[in-house]
């Protein structure tokens, strides 16, 4: 999620649990606390994959944060013991606070490596976007209440815990949400006799009513909305992924094997301008995904073929804001005109020239 939403989760953990003896400060603290394990963002992995597919790595471990949390608390309590409450509910606070940073991360659809050094598949359960205001919101009232009414009086603390409450049943209610729409999905391949390799669904931007579903089959995959207010199965369009060819030429790209193991194979290729291009389709939305690497050169005439060594970011199309109104409206009418085909062609295009 994103750090406005990290911050106010930390500082309403600590305020619900220590906010009785730190006042306000449990706050500032927390607030502090729930965004550290984002601070691997400012180290340098190596090029483009492994920036993208080593974030929320040993950072967002559940065995690391467990076991930083014994150390803070350790540190903590011998420089600066407070007797009115016990080391233990000290280590408990710090360690949720770190670990509902990354289990909330593990709700969204960038992937999570919960269980590094591990080397299983990134977690990511997809059914929360990053930014989310019906999430953030409550929990940023009710630090903002905590400011406002000091939290050595009840009133303070209480707003931390109904906050708290009102996102895990938000959160709970975004699974439902995912569930409904993978159920759709299951009935639309049945209906069509596709046989996907794999399978993925997450909301689209900031609307949990509306989500996209994705199914892979070789070098085409399948793309449709889907809505609780639907009465039918989604309408899946068949878009290009052109998979054996660029598979075969990426056969020994070490970026390319790490990107199919962080996103499940969800990938699509494209040939733009003498480059093969690899599209993480999991990420953004139909014509606008923002994670795509150019992983080989194609010379002048086809005549060779060579492995880019240091991946960088491919320039994507610029998001198209006015596409969240068509996304609503479809939200509430099934037969809302929406052509998935006509917003992907821009992923097969070079980027524009300044």
């Amino acid at each position: 999620m994103d750090s406005i939403t990290q911050a106010v989760l930390g500082a309403s953990v600590q305020g619900a649990l220590l906010g009785r003896w730190q006042g306000r400060k449990a706050l500032l603290y927390g607030a502090m606390l729930g965004t550290l394990p984002d601070l691997d963002v400012v180290l340098d992995f190596g090029d483009a994959v492994a920036d993208m597919t080593y974030h929320r790595g040993f950072s967002h471990s559940l065995l690391v944060l467990s076991l930083l949390s014994v150390l803070m608390a350790w540190a903590l309590r011998r420089l600066r013991p407070h007797p009115e409450y016990s080391g233990v509910r000290l280590w408990f606070c710090i360690w949720l606070v770190l670990t509902t940073h990354v289990l909330l991360d593990a709700f969204t659809t960038y992937g999570t490596q919960l269980f590094w050094p591990l080397t299983t598949p990134p977690v990511a359960i997809s059914s929360i976007f990053i930014i989310d205001p019906l999430y953030t919101l409550p929990l940023l009232l009710a630090v903002i209440g905590g400011l406002v009414f000091g939290l050595h009086k009840q009133v303070g603390v209480r707003l931390q815990y109904i906050a708290l409450a009102f996102g895990s049943l938000y959160l709970l209610s975004t699974l439902m949400g995912k569930q409904m729409a993978e159920q759709q999905l299951e009935q639309a391949l049945a209906e069509s006799d596709i046989q996907p390799q794999a399978t993925f669904s997450s909301p689209t931007p900031f609307n949990t009513l509306l989500w996209r579903v994705v199914a892979v089959d070789g070098d085409d995959y399948y793309e449709g909305l889907v809505s609780w207010f639907d009465e039918h199965p989604p309408r899946l369009e068949r878009l290009p992924r052109h998979a054996s060819v660029a598979q075969a030429v990426l056969a020994d790209s070490p970026q390319h094997q790490r990107l199919r193991w962080f996103t499940g194979d969800l990938l699509r290729y494209d040939l733009i301008d003498g480059h093969w291009v690899v599209t993480d389709l999991r990420l953004g939305m139909t014509g606008y995904h923002p994670f795509r690497f150019a992983l080989a050169q194609v010379e002048p005439m086809g005549r060779e073929t060579h492995l880019i060594e240091f991946a960088e970011l491919w320039p994507v199309p610029s998001a198209q804001l006015s596409a969240l109104g068509f996304l609503h409206r479809r939200t509430l009418d099934e037969n809302y005109p929406v052509s998935l085909q006509r917003l992907a062609e821009p992923l097969a295009l070079p980027p524009a020239t300044p």
